[in-house]
């Protein structure tokens, strides 16, 4: 006889119910982030976005998920960045979201494209007069003759630009379409719970496949 804890681990892959229930990888994430908004302590859309360069050498950052679409995950960053480079040389990016309080993970990886039309001026617009301004004066990624230029910067460009300034023709979105998708979540004696969904095109079904933790 198994185990009670393998037990209850072979029920849940014979049936993928519970946390882990439902056919659309989507909706699915879009329900744990909404879960982890009410445990975890700051910034429940943090991701960490990974990227290579030009030889294939990783590179890893957190920024924050602004939305889950119908079929793409969407953030936002300066297009002259290192990891707007490397994801606009290679179309491609991995990123996780990890919700410690409730011992969970969505690991992604897709290819990506460009947000800078409607949706990317709306998500600027509603974003603080600062942090819009912000966008303006930071040449992001590199080098910085000091914290006073940049202030002097960002001086500058408040007086330029007022109080509703246009998002930067340098500044947009990235949509994230996945043809891999992997939950995780933290199972007793190191015993964890993975679901990974694939594709092969965005207009391909998912198909399902557990893994062994």
């Amino acid at each position: 006889m198994l185990p009670l804890t393998l037990n209850i681990l072979v029920q849940v892959m014979t049936d993928r119910t519970g946390i882990f229930g439902g056919d659309d990888p989507f909706v699915l994430a879009q329900t744990w982030l909404d879960e982890a908004t009410t445990t975890e302590v700051n910034d429940p859309n943090a991701i960490s976005l990974a990227t290579v360069d030009a030889d294939g050498r990783p590179n890893v950052r957190v920024v924050l998920l602004k939305e889950i679409e119908q079929d793409a995950f969407v953030f936002y960053t300066n297009y002259e960045s290192v990891k707007a480079q490397e994801i606009l040389a290679s179309g491609y990016a991995a990123f996780v979201m990890h919700h410690k309080s409730l011992h969970r993970q969505i690991r992604v990886r897709g290819h990506v494209t460009k947000e800078d039309g409607a949706k990317a001026d709306a998500y600027y617009a509603s974003r603080g007069l600062q942090s819009r301004i912000g966008a303006w004066a930071s040449l992001q990624s590199r080098p910085l003759v000091s914290r006073a230029d940049l202030e002097a910067q960002v001086a500058e460009k408040t007086k330029e630009l007022g109080s509703n300034p246009p998002r930067p023709p340098f500044w947009g979105g990235f949509r994230v379409r996945p043809f891999e998708i992997e939950f995780w979540a933290d199972g007793a004696h190191r015993l964890h719970e993975r679901v990974r969904w694939t594709r092969e095109s965005p207009a391909s079904e998912w198909s399902t496949v557990w893994l062994n933790p």
